[in-house]
């Protein structure tokens, strides 16, 4: 996954088969190679698969979150994956963002829950676009390049029906129900940006996205001081990396263009940030 290799033991056959289906366009390493994280998820103890079905999330053989039930299995899944590589790749700056790529250059979208990054990337990606993450903006601390790491999309509620009806042509994996985020499903990426996970871009845009329903579109200029600010308090690992992060940050602010975006409608928004990008190459 990007510049990461995971060992996966996961010992029931229905994740099996998701897996294979929403992980089908990955490499897969033999079995010698260097692994960055090992993760397992199965049942906390044989006897109970029949008392009640739970599973535990282990990263090398250790369970950092309470159990879940065995329904929420590739969601826990996901989620754990993503809290490993939050807590461990401290050699990269890693921004609480999604980020795409075209022509080279990439638009990151640092955001908090529920401001509609996912959807937002999930139609760009479906659009022309390179998905780089929905969930990590993975900065090169020597030259500030973004590393990819395409990852599956968790969608959540509305935008699973948004997305279906924005991308028919989007593959997205069986629906959860009652998950503590509601209901999640999983786009898988295109092919295209996990066969070109190698390939690094530099960051052209900062746009904060936000959307508010029926809201009309809105994509303005943001000060340098409060992108700065916003990218900064987005970032997993700011305060560990001290003054390298202070130093990425300021040098991104200071390269990149800077924008607010407030959508309710995807084709709207998708348009805009076309217009907007495409004016940077005449």
């Amino acid at each position: 996954m990007g510049p990461f290799a995971v060992r996966l033991r996961v010992p029931f056959a229905p994740l099996v088969d998701s897996l294979q289906l929403l992980y089908a366009d990955y490499p897969v390493l033999e079995d010698e190679a260097l692994v960055d994280l090992h993760v397992g998820l199965g049942p906390p103890n044989p006897l109970r698969r029949r008392v009640k079905p739970i599973v535990r999330f282990t990263i090398d053989a250790r369970a950092p979150f309470p159990d879940s039930p065995a329904a929420h299995a590739l969601p826990t899944l996901e989620w754990g994956i993503n809290w490993g590589i939050a807590t461990r790749a401290n050699h990269l700056l890693m921004l609480h963002c999604a980020a795409i790529e075209r022509d080279g250059q990439a638009v990151l979208f640092p955001a908090w829950p529920g401001h509609g990054k996912s959807t937002l990337c999930t139609a760009l990606v479906h659009s022309g676009w390179r998905l780089l993450s929905d969930e990590f903006g993975l900065v090169r601390p020597e030259d500030g390049a973004i590393l990819p790491i395409p990852r599956l999309i968790p969608l959540k509620n509305e935008s699973i029906e948004v997305i279906r009806s924005f991308a028919p042509e989007a593959y997205i994996g069986p629906s959860f129900y009652g998950t503590r985020k509601g209901t999640v499903a999983h786009v898988r990426p295109p092919a295209e940006s996990v066969e070109r996970q190698g390939e690094v871009a530099r960051p052209g845009w900062l746009v904060f996205p936000r959307w508010v329903k029926d809201a009309p579109l809105t994509l303005e200029p943001m000060p340098k001081a409060q992108s700065f600010l916003m990218v900064a308090t987005n970032a997993f690992n700011y305060p560990v990396l001290g003054e390298t992060a202070f130093r990425l940050v300021g040098d991104m602010v200071r390269t990149c263009e800077c924008f607010s975006l407030t959508y309710s409608d995807l084709d709207e928004a998708v348009t805009a940030l076309d217009r907007l990008t495409r004016g940077a190459h005449g």
